[in-house]
């Protein structure tokens, strides 16, 4: 027989109870648990960052947790940044910017620079490229992305404490 442990888990706002093997990951929880899809598994050793979500709110890779280690966290993923009232700011900022061309690793992308902006709400370049070096992009040379990083921060204002006012979940306060 096949041991499970229960997992209780808020992701994008809902809350969820479900039973899941120890070794099941995070990313394949989300992926096929739960449908959300936008979590994209890549290398699954860590290295892409296409599969990163915020864990109470934290970037981390969900292809490096099981999903049993979740229990009780709160989780944010792609398709929880944009709200009733339309894209989440980064996300318009990258349409803005043309900062994606096949998509594969934006969602990874989008997750680790809401925790970064959250984090340093005005960047310069070269911080906004640190903070993408976790994340590979094999269709751009990542200067789009850099710039729809700076839309957001000068869209912040010199007082921002944080991307767009949004609490550490992602869900506007």
């Amino acid at each position: 027989m096949t041991q499970t442990l229960p997992v209780h888990v808020t992701v994008n706002g809902e809350a969820y109870e479900r039973t899941v093997p120890p070794r099941l990951l995070l990313s394949d929880f989300l992926r096929h648990e739960l449908g959300l899809t936008g979590t994209h598994v890549g290398c699954e050793h860590g290295v892409c960052g296409a599969c990163t979500v915020l864990l109470d709110g934290d970037a981390v890779r969900s292809c490096l947790v099981f999903a049993a280690q979740v229990d009780g966290a709160v989780i944010l993923t792609v398709e929880g940044l944009a709200g009733e009232e339309g894209l989440h700011p980064l996300q318009a900022a990258f349409h803005e910017a043309h900062a994606l061309q096949c998509g594969f690793c934006t969602p990874g992308i989008l997750m680790t620079l809401v925790a970064f902006l959250r984090e340093e709400p005005r960047p310069d370049e070269r911080a906004i490229r640190e903070a993408l070096a976790g994340n590979l992009c094999r269709c751009t040379g990542y200067q789009k992305i850099v710039e729809a990083v700076q839309i957001v921060a000068a869209r912040q204002g010199p007082d921002a404490g944080g991307a767009d006012g949004r609490s550490r979940t992602g869900k506007a306060e």
